[in-house]
Formats: C-alpha cells, sequence, structure tokens
C-alpha cells in the first residue's frame, strides 16, 4: 500500500480504527473523517505509533449533516490531488428514533445517503488515480432488509433492526448500482464493492440494553478480525478490477435477492440524488 491514499468514514473506533491500523502497517497514508475530537487524536496517535506512521490525519465531518460532507469533499480535495481507497465504513444504530439535521431518520441518513454524497463528491479524485477501490460495509442484516421510500424522512412507528436492515440493504444496492455506472464510465478504473465484516464488537451497540449488549460481546468479534475483510479488500492485487460483489467476511457470495433487482436500485439511486441535490457525472 505504499504510495496509496485511503479515506475511512468512521476511522476513529471500532473496524475503521482497525482497518486504518492495518493499512498503515502496509504503508498506506490514510485520512480519517470523523469528529474532531480527543477521540480523534487519540486514535490517530495509537494508529501512528502501532504502525510507526506519521501519514495519518483527519478531516472533520458530521456525517449526520449533508452540508458538512461537503466541505469534507471540498477540504480532501483542496488538500489532496488524488484518492486510491475509499472505505464507507461509518455507521450508527440507534435504539430510538433520531433525525439527521437535514430532517432524514438517521439510519438512512448517515450510514447510506451521506455515503452516497461523498463518494459522488470523490469520483473526480478517484478517477485520478490508476486503480482506486470504493468499499461499501454493509451487514449480514441486510438479507432482512426492505426499502420504504416513505420512511427516509422518519417512521410513524419506529423499529431499530428494521431502520438498520433497510440502511444496510440500501448500502448493497448503492454499490451494485455504482459498479454498473463505474464500468460503462469512460476512462475509469474504479470499482465498487461491498462486504459483510462479520458480528463485530463495537461502539454502534452502545445504545443497546447492557444486558444484550453483554450477551453479543461474547459472541461477536474483535474490531480486528471484522476489519480482515476490508484489508483485503483495499489491499489485495488479486482484487484488481474486481466489481459489483457482496462479500461475507473474506469471501465472494451472493448478497440479497432485492440487492440485485434493477428496478429497485434505479429506484434507491434516483432517491438518493433527489434527497442530497446531488447528480452524478458519469
Amino acid at each position: 500500500m505504499s504510495g496509496r491514499r485511503v479515506l475511512i468514514t468512521g476511522g476513529n473506533s471500532g473496524i475503521g480504527k482497525a482497518t486504518a491500523l492495518g493499512l498503515a502497517r502496509m504503508g498506506a497514508e490514510v485520512v480519517l473523517a470523523g469528529h474532531d475530537s480527543r477521540k480523534t487524536s487519540d486514535a490517530i496517535e495509537e494508529i501512528s505509533n502501532k504502525a510507526g506512521s506519521t501519514s495519518i490525519s483527519n478531516l472533520e465531518v458530521d456525517l449526520a449533516s449533508l452540508d458538512s460532507v461537503r466541505r469534507l469533499a471540498n477540504h480532501f480535495m483542496d488538500r489532496y490531488d488524488r484518492l486510491d481507497v475509499l472505505i464507507n465504513n461509518a455507521g450508527v444504530f440507534p435504539v430510538r428514533q433520531k433525525l439527521t439535521s437535514d430532517g432524514f431518520e438517521y439510519q438512512i441518513g448517515i450510514n447510506h445517503l451521506s455515503h452516497y454524497l461523498l463518494t459522488g463528491l470523490l469520483i473526480p479524485c478517484l478517477m485520478k488515480s490508476q486503480s482506486a477501490r470504493i468499499l461499501n460495509i454493509s451487514s449480514q442484516m441486510h438479507r432482512n432488509g426492505k426499502i420504504d421510500f416513505h420512511c427516509f424522512k422518519g417512521y410513524s412507528k419506529y423499529n431499530a433492526q428494521r431502520a438498520y436492515a433497510q440502511s444496510k440493504l440500501a448500502n448493497v444496492l448503492f454499490s451494485n448500482k455504482l459498479a454498473q455506472l463505474l464500468s460503462a464510465a469512460p476512462g475509469s478504473h474504479i470499482t465498487s464493492n461491498a462486504l459483510h465484516p462479520g458480528g463485530v464488537r463495537t461502539a454502534i451497540t452502545r445504545d443497546v440494553n447492557w444486558f444484550v449488549r453483554k450477551l453479543l460481546d461474547i459472541v461477536f468479534i474483535s474490531a480486528e478480525e471484522g476489519a480482515k475483510p476490508s484489508i483485503m479488500l483495499a489491499s489485495d492485487p488479486a482484487f484488481e478490477g474486481i466489481t459489483g460483489k457482496y462479500y461475507d467476511r473474506m469471501e465472494a457470495s451472493r448478497a440479497a435477492p432485492l440487492a440485485y433487482h434493477p428496478v429497485l436500485q434505479d429506484q434507491l439511486w434516483l432517491v438518493s440524488q433527489d434527497l442530497t441535490g446531488f447528480k452524478y457525472d458519469l
């Protein structure tokens, strides 16, 4: 990964931090995208010390605000001319319904819409790479998901698991549609793949009942184990040019049938375009 630049959303904890550390150890220049906080500063210090690298930085963003996502993209393009790997890693799972600053249900807003916008804004930087990769972190729970566009601005009866499954299905739908568009785009050497990292002990369950959280801690894997698929897909030369795939941990797998539904892919793309106010130039 020497000479390769990576941007990771939500890279100050959990899978994101473990992925950043793994790629930094391989020589990558790693840019985190997260809140400007003590937690982020501590993460950068820890990654730098363990990797023996000074090429770790953070660009501030609040993924609950599309304006903040636009500022992040502008700051990145002002500072860097090229991006080799974009890892859309950040995710939330609030047990009670919340809305983003733009009025979207929190999970679809952060887990999907913010990454739809960020990816589109950074396409010009990815195009400048000789071989760029986009990784969209989904979940096995996408298999339980259904897309209800009427709920993108809030549920009348909120169910956290239902909302999470919807957002994770949106990740795979987005990844697959993006792969198609990039494959047809002139001069593009960008791939787009989605993955399930496994059931991982991370802060995403911090709002869950403490007893349930303790049970999950017993059966879930470590963040380091959960980061292995992202590190593999971001760095391994064997995945050069492979696009439009879904990975369950370290193996290629078949996503839920809905993830390949062309009409649903197109509908989600158009709704995302409308809600974010951003149209991809592909």
